[in-house]
Formats: C-alpha cells, structure tokens, sequence
C-alpha cells in the first residue's frame, strides 16, 4: 500500500485557519479517524484543530452528534441528509467555525442497491453555509479512504480561505 502525505494540504490548512483565528471539527465514519490523524500529524494543529468525532456506527451519529436515528433509518447512513446532520452536530458539540463529516462504504463489502462501493458522502462548512457533495471513489478500502481524506481537506481548505 502506498502511503499518502496530506501534509502540504494540511500545512496550508493550518495557515489559512490560523489568519483567521479558526478553529475545525471532524465528523468521521468511513475514514475511522484519518481526517483527525492527518490534522494532528504537524506541529501546532492545537492552534487550529479542536476535536474529531469518530462515529462509525449509526447508535454512534446519534448519541455523539444527534444525528436522528429517523433521518437514518429514513436515507440510510450514506446519504447527504446524513453527512449533513453530521457535520450539523459537530458544529453544535464542539467550539469551531468549520465542520467536515465524511459518511461512505469503503468496501470490500458494505454496497447496496445504488449505493456501490466507493459512495461517499461530505458535508462541509459552517452555521447556516453548509455544503454537500457525493463522490464515487474506485480502488480498493485503503484508496477509498484515502481519496476521501484528501478530498476532507482540500473542501476544508476552499471554505477557510477568505
């Protein structure tokens, strides 16, 4: 496996959070922490990084964002209303002006009907600014997760820039 370093994009993310005196939470599910670990891998991410809420099962959405079991049950736990409502609790439980969630089927196994390997969910952003997006990622779990941690960032890096 190769092994990626999202340092670069981190260090610009620290920069741009850092001159506008903000601080971010992440929302994980698929990556199981990778958002938090790739944050924290440089040297003063306290400055800047506040907390990240691995919530891998769906009793997790709820009980440590408030994600409403309904909504899930409702759309399934891949899916924009989820990422969402995600993203949403982590900005209400934690003091930060940015928000990632990241919510998908990593594979091998996991797919369902429309919802195939490699489906990912985002939801970025801050109060009423929220933003959405679906990927659909090819290669195997560690590539999915990955690509997703790396795509994490780089919307984290478009909303801190002034």
């Amino acid at each position: 496996m190769e092994v990626v370093s999202f340092e670069p994009m981190v260090l610009a993310l620290a920069d741009a959070l850092r001159a506008r005196g903000w601080r971010i939470a992440a929302a994980e599910s698929c990556t199981g922490g990778m958002i938090a670990a790739a944050c924290t891998s440089v040297a003063g991410s306290s400055d800047w990084f506040e907390r990240g809420f691995v919530s891998y099962s769906n009793a997790a959405k709820t009980e440590l964002l408030g994600v409403d079991a309904a909504l899930i049950a409702r759309h399934g736990a891949v899916s924009e209303e989820v990422a969402r409502a995600m993203a949403e609790g982590a900005l209400r439980r934690a003091p930060v002006q940015l928000a990632v969630a990241v919510t998908g089927i990593a594979g091998p196994g996991g797919a369902v009907p429309g919802k195939p390997v490699g489906t990912v969910w985002l939801a970025w952003g801050s109060g009423g600014a929220l933003h959405a997006e679906r990927l659909q990622l090819d290669g195997d779990r560690a590539a999915v997760r990955s690509a997703t941690t790396a795509a994490a960032l780089q919307r984290l890096l478009e909303a801190a820039r002034p």
